[in-house]
């Protein structure tokens, strides 16, 4: 079992930045890619970042291509995520992700590959 926890979300202006956390505890984190996804209200969720177990980062989600930062700590077992030139459609609550079965070198943007999820950090941003 992994036990994933995230923080950092919160209130923002467009323009404004955030740093989303996702510490895990249990297992080994070293050995599992991590994403991080996101939900709107109405909408399904949605493949954001994703970092293979090498630390290679896979390509970004088209809408945040620039303007985010996946990065792990294995010393700290936590992944992070730096939010910036953030927009109000940015909106929506954000989910960290274990892959307990991915390659090295690979990672997933389906959701249905992940197998343990934090419970969200909530993050809105205003126009």
């Amino acid at each position: 079992q992994v036990q994933l926890v995230e923080s950092g979300g919160g209130l923002v202006q467009a323009g404004g930045s955030l740093r989303l956390s996702c510490a895990a505890s249990g297992r080994t984190f070293s050995n599992y890619a991590v994403a991080w996804f996101h939900q709107a209200p109405g909408k399904e969720r949605e493949f954001v970042a994703a970092i293979t177990r090498s630390g290679r980062i896979a390509p970004y989600a088209d809408s945040v291509k620039g303007r985010f930062t996946i990065s792990r700590d294995n010393a700290k077992n936590t992944v992070y995520l730096q939010m910036n030139s953030l927009k109000p459609e940015d909106t929506a609550v954000y989910y960290c992700a274990v892959d307990d079965n991915s390659g090295y070198y690979t990672s997933s943007v389906q959701p249905t590959a992940y197998d343990y999820w934090g419970q969200g950090t909530q993050v809105t941003v205003s126009s």
